[in-house]
């Protein structure tokens, strides 16, 4: 086959162009993200994670704002020479958006003046791939609570559920967060010891998260925690009121729906 004046000429073009970005040099990392190692809590709708939540934010080197949803954010490039223009940066649609949540992220932790900003969206445990492919160094807290007790927090919150939908639901957290915690490095932690020993649990996380303990955490009431509303976070009275409150008692092995027999004992829980 003899290619034409403009075949030739079009191959000679993407030639150079391959040869220039090989020759170019890669992106630093600084580039890529402005905030290199968020935390991200790993967790299940219902396992108390606003509560771990405004413990963290009361710390003075922690900003841990509401739920952000980062994951719902998405770039659109509208026009086909906008994905060529992106292409010659070396930057997809995937990486766009991970720069727009990078921003973000980068944004609420300077507004707020502290070192370490964490995402405790519970929506995060069916991203973590993501989270990890844009934050390779990112850190984690697993927060695990006993999968039953979530099961009656959504329906004690919302009478109207059925049970059985309601039991699926949670599977599907308590099945993404496991896999979170197969696939990544972090800090598990229980929402019953958070509740039952505060100040130790905090400890730890403090020791994990490299910054000092402090007592201030423990009393969330004088802090500026944002609105405690529906699909931000918990809006409980439970929350509202600035306590640290104990967690029900733990359900009856009985009383487990049996869907959740095998993740209820892989978390340690009587079943």
């Amino acid at each position: 086959m003899v290619l034409s004046g403009t075949a030739v000429r079009r191959v000679a073009r993407g030639v150079r162009g391959r040869l220039r970005r090989l020759a170019e040099p890669p992106v630093p990392q600084t580039a890529h993200r402005l905030v290199r190692d968020p935390v991200f809590v790993i967790s299940s709708v219902r396992s108390g994670s606003t509560l771990l939540r405004v413990l963290l934010n009361s710390h003075p080197h922690i900003r841990a704002p509401h739920e952000m949803h980062l994951r719902t954010l998405s770039v659109d490039l509208t026009k086909p020479y906008t994905q060529k223009a992106m292409t010659q940066l070396d930057l997809d649609q995937r990486e766009l958006e991970y720069l727009l949540w990078d921003r973000i992220l980068h944004r609420e932790l300077v507004r707020s003046g502290k070192q370490i900003i964490v995402d405790k969206t519970p929506g995060n445990a069916g991203v973590w791939e993501r989270l990890h492919e844009g934050w390779p160094e990112a850190r984690y807290i697993f927060l695990l609570r006993h999968p039953a007790s979530m099961v009656s927090s959504l329906i004690n919150n919302r009478p109207d559920r059925e049970l059985e939908a309601t039991v699926r639901e949670v599977r599907g957290y308590v099945d993404a967060v496991q896999a979170a915690r197969n696939g990544l490095p972090g800090l598990t932690v229980r929402y019953e010891d958070l509740t039952a020993r505060p100040e130790a649990v905090t400890q730890d996380i403090c020791a994990y998260l490299g910054v000092p303990w402090t007592p201030k955490m423990l009393d969330y009431r004088k802090g500026d925690h944002g609105p405690f509303v529906p699909f931000i976070g918990d809006w409980s009275e439970n929350i509202k009121s600035g306590k640290i409150q104990k967690s029900r008692p733990l359900p009856e092995p009985e009383d487990v729906p049996t869907a959740l027999h095998d993740i209820t004992r892989a978390w340690g829980y009587p079943c």
